[in-house]
């Protein structure tokens, strides 16, 4: 298994959370913020960075939810559950975000070295380590019967809380994470249960859809059977980069950052639109 600590040896690591990004953030906002430090990271002008960030009651859309058969009903029923849907520019299919799911951007420089399974080893490596004090059960393989399931899925006897997904912009590599901390993992895979049960009414659709069993997932507290906040989890990512005698830094966009932000920003509002329609 790839060590994490080996891509952010003798080097600055830059920590961004979102709090302090100035930015009045969507979701789609979060997609190309990844976008546009991975073009740094990929032209070395920034070193690694991690990335950690919370959006309320989102589901994030992979590009084959949009080719369900009756995706209208579909995205209809989330938003009448008051979450708002947009489709992300990284692999996979639905996911549920609140405030109690901590996503996390790993990037890194170099993606013509790292593998795709290297990449999605990286993140399992640091999320083991982060939770080294709580447990040494986590494991990774396809949860079959959790929403967007995966090779790299994490469990922790046999129930998923996190899944990971990967994009390559140019030589930068951006492993994403969603961490479902808080909260119940159950009625998040119920919501999304639904949301093929309302898109495929009875037909096969185009695409193998998962056919989500919420039994199959659990929030972090769940597993541990202790109550675990978000902002435990963002503490315990510093303190293990601390306990590593790593050199890091809180820092926000730059200039040239932000300009690159502008620019993916556009492209994430121009692929939902055509993706979504009027749904948006």
């Amino acid at each position: 298994m790839t060590n994490w600590k080996d891509f952010f040896t003798n080097t600055q690591i830059r920590l961004i959370d979102d709090y302090q990004l100035t930015i009045n953030k969507t979701t789609m906002d979060e997609f190309a913020i990844d976008d546009a430090l991975a073009l740094s990271v990929s032209k070395q002008i920034s070193p690694p960075v991690i990335r950690l960030w919370t959006h309320d009651k989102t589901i994030v859309l992979g590009i084959p939810d949009t080719r369900i058969p009756h995706k209208e009903e579909a995205v209809s029923f989330l938003q009448q559950h008051g979450f708002q849907t947009i489709v992300r520019n990284s692999g996979g299919l639905a996911v549920v975000l609140d405030k109690g799911v901590l996503n996390l951007s790993l990037l890194l420089p170099n993606g013509n070295k790292i593998g795709i399974h290297q990449g999605y080893e990286v993140m399992v490596s640091f999320i083991r380590d982060i939770l080294y004090a709580e447990t040494d059960a986590i494991e990774a393989y396809e949860i079959v019967g959790s929403y967007c399931p995966g090779d790299y899925d994490l469990s922790i006897n046999g129930k998923k809380f996190a899944g990971i997904s990967q994009r390559r912009v140019r030589n930068g590599v951006a492993v994403q994470i969603y961490i479902a901390v808080e909260g119940s993992g159950q009625e998040r895979a119920k919501l999304i249960q639904e949301f093929y049960t309302q898109g495929l009414q009875g037909q096969q659709g185009k695409f193998d859809y998962p056919t989500v069993q919420p039994d199959t997932m659990r929030s972090l507290s769940e597993l541990l059977n202790k109550p675990i906040t978000v902002d435990e989890m963002k503490q315990k990512i510093t303190d293990s980069l601390t306990n590593h005698s790593l050199e890091w830094t809180k820092s926000a966009l730059t200039e040239e950052e932000q300009a690159n932000y502008d620019k993916r920003k556009q492209q994430m509002e121009d692929r939902n639109k055509k993706a979504l329609g009027n749904l948006v």
